[in-house]
């Protein structure tokens, strides 16, 4: 049994500096960058050089802590909006993961609650954010543990984007699944598709599966239908950036065709995600799709690809309902049909 998958951490605390690995220049160059304003922060996660859910919502947290740790507050109110300040910026980086706002607010509420004078506040909010770093792996560990029935010995699973360790602080949630099946044994062979317009599948979730000894196979997008039509996929996995309390699943754009897909030829599609991505006080129709830049369409790593003068819609995310899903893994336990009646019951 393995027990060293990824053992590289997405997101961490450094000597005063939030250090994240660089994804923009995955798989070519492994690169770590160091913040030590809230702003740099934002920045990174607006363009995505630390990405996934789980990750940004504990980047955003240690961005709160740098700008607490860079305060010249001499009092609590000072500090308390300084903080706020932050978080306020952080908050309109990425409007769809769920993950980010909780992350914030809970290094607000920790600074809110801590006691003591302006320093006990500082190392409050240092510590809430580390804190929620640790506990983002050893969750992963647990979902993995959660879905790893599900995967049978000899399953080939497609997946969509990047839902690994860069995705987390690091093990991952629907390739912390994939994980926890080879850690018990378990023969598993991977499907990655490409996920444009930013290619995190073949960027990112192949660089960890190829790291990881995985046999995985990169196809494009358009090749899905194939793919399950002619037999050659067992089960999907994908994550999530935010559940909606009705069973609605948000990922990255392309899910929802691969769940459709996944529907018309009998293949079972899971969602995998901890239970920082649910949001049990909105229902689907009330979540903000991301749309990002045209020049991510228009260019493939920095060449254009298209004519001049074509309008260009770039939406990051997609919803897919719950009567697609046939099951979703959280660390909380397994979320089975149907998961919007069911929900409430394992996310409290």
């Amino acid at each position: 049994m393995r027990e060293d998958f990824f053992t590289l951490r997405t997101v961490m605390w450094d000597k005063g500096k939030v250090r994240m690995i660089d994804q923009t220049v995955l798989p070519q160059r492994l690169v770590y960058k160091d913040y030590d304003t809230w702003e740099g922060v934002a920045d990174a996660i607006r363009r995505m050089v630390v990405r996934g859910a789980p990750a940004i919502g504990v980047a955003a947290a240690m961005g709160v802590a740098v700008a607490a740790q860079s305060s010249k507050a001499d009092d609590k109110e000072g500090l308390l909006k300084d903080i706020s300040r932050a978080a306020a910026g952080l908050r309109a980086t990425r409007p769809t993961a769920v993950n980010l706002f909780w992350g914030i607010d809970r290094v607000v509420a920790a600074a809110r609650s801590a006691r003591g004078g302006v320093d006990k506040m500082v190392r409050t909010v240092i510590s809430t954010a580390v804190e929620m770093a640790e506990e983002d792996v050893e969750t992963n560990r647990r979902l993995g543990k959660v879905g790893e029935p599900l995967i049978e010995d000899g399953d080939v699973v497609m997946t969509q984007c990047n839902a690994g360790a860069l995705a987390t602080v690091g093990y991952g949630t629907a390739l912390g699944v994939i994980r926890a099946a080879a850690e018990a044994g378990k023969c598993v062979k991977v499907i990655v598709n490409e996920t444009r317009p930013a290619l995190q599948g073949a960027r990112l979730t192949a660089f960890e599966l190829v790291r990881d000894g995985f046999h995985c196979t990169l196809i494009s997008d358009t090749a899905v239908g194939y793919m399950m039509s002619s037999g050659r996929v067992d089960k999907v996995i994908v994550g999530a950036d935010r559940i909606t309390k009705d069973g609605h699943v948000f990922n990255k754009i392309g899910t929802y065709q691969v769940a459709v897909l996944a529907n018309r030829h009998g293949v079972p599609f899971y969602a995998a995600a901890p239970y920082s991505t649910f949001d049990m006080r909105r229902t689907h129709d009330k979540v903000v799709i991301e749309e990002r830049a045209a020049e991510e369409v228009f260019q493939v790593r920095g060449k254009r690809i298209t004519p001049k003068g074509i309008a260009i819609a770039n939406p990051a995310f997609d919803d897919t309902p719950p009567e697609l899903i046939s099951a979703i893994v959280s660390d909380k336990g397994l979320i089975g049909r149907p998961v919007e009646d069911n929900i409430s019951s394992v996310i409290r």
